[in-house]
């Protein structure tokens, strides 16, 4: 049997490690609206000082006819062999803070072993915090500011932010894991989910990862480069309002979406998604819901235009 210590690997084990470290987490394989997960993940490595501290073992993990590793051909042979990194990395923020970051696929396999693993890791750290972000789609306007959804132990952020706090079933991801067995030790644990309009989230939106940024900034204290995707995201509102402009069913539907927060007193919390009775709705049935909660709004505006 494997034990949770056999599932990673120390790089350089030379490396001194401040103990005490705040420690963020942001895996892929989980729902990534907006793609903010990995904009997240990018704006780290492409502009901070980081390097690789722990890697778990992609053999006990991983699925990889599911996840297949990229290989390249070069005219009669393979080049090059990368295998997935699941890892822990040390990394430097803009104010030269170090911190520590989860990042790489969500395991196929063992996540009880996987939270023994980081548990032990968060011991063997003294890790002070754990924050952890992933996006899903909403009913909401780009109009109006990315949502928040806050879990976790830590109630002063929760009360701060959380905008959404639904009484429901949820399909469950190895973070949200995490976050119940480092909360059952007493470790200061906070969960974003960002909610994305819906009708975006299967674009690359800035302002889901800029609004990341800033809760986990929020939460830690850490400092992040943000300038280059701000101005990326003024250029994709540029981009979607001169499509909004031009395409009457989107400026309805926002219209509408718009009209159902000036309605309801505002916010994701009144968004219409009802609190399943037995099941969690999958995505059909979600747009179903959606289409439905439209179509009650058309009708009305048009009963009130008769009146």
């Amino acid at each position: 049997m494997v034990q949770p210590r056999d599932l990673f690997t120390i790089h350089d084990v030379d490396t001194e490690v401040t103990l005490g470290l705040h420690m963020i987490g942001g895996l892929s394989g989980f729902t990534d609206a907006g793609s903010t997960v990995s904009q997240f993940a990018n704006q780290i490595f492409g502009n901070l000082e980081h390097k690789l501290l722990i890697s778990f073992n992609n053999d006990e993990l991983l699925d990889y006819r599911s996840r297949r590793p990229v290989m390249y051909f070069e005219k009669d042979h393979i080049e090059s062999y990368e295998p997935a990194v699941l890892g822990i990395y040390l990394v430097w923020d803009e104010a030269r803070q170090p911190f520590l970051y989860l990042h790489g696929y969500e395991p196929d396999f063992r996540w009880e072993a996987f939270s023994e693993a980081m548990a032990f890791l968060i011991d063997f750290y003294a890790v002070s915090d754990f924050t952890w972000v992933h996006a899903i789609p909403f009913p909401i306007p780009h109009t109006r500011s990315v949502g928040v959804t806050v879990s976790g132990n830590r109630k002063d952020l929760i009360e701060q932010t959380s905008e959404w706090r639904p009484q429901t079933q949820v399909p469950g991801n190895v973070l949200h894991l995490l976050e119940y067995r480092f909360a059952a030790d007493e470790i200061p644990t906070a969960g974003y989910v960002l909610l994305v309009p819906h009708y975006l989230s299967e674009s690359e939106y800035p302002q889901a990862a800029v609004t990341a940024f800033e809760q986990v900034t929020m939460a830690t204290g850490l400092v992040f480069p943000t300038d280059d995707l701000r101005d990326d995201n003024v250029r994709f509102l540029g981009k979607l309002n001169a499509q909004v402009q031009e395409n009457e069913e989107l400026a309805n539907m926002i219209a509408n979406l718009e009209q159902g927060y000036l309605n309801e007193k505002s916010g994701p919390n009144q968004a219409p998604i009802r609190k399943p009775d037995s099941k969690v709705p999958n995505a059909d049935e979600i747009a179903a819901e959606l289409e439905d909660y439209l179509a009650s709004r058309r009708k009305n505006s048009a009963e009130d235009t008769k009146d």
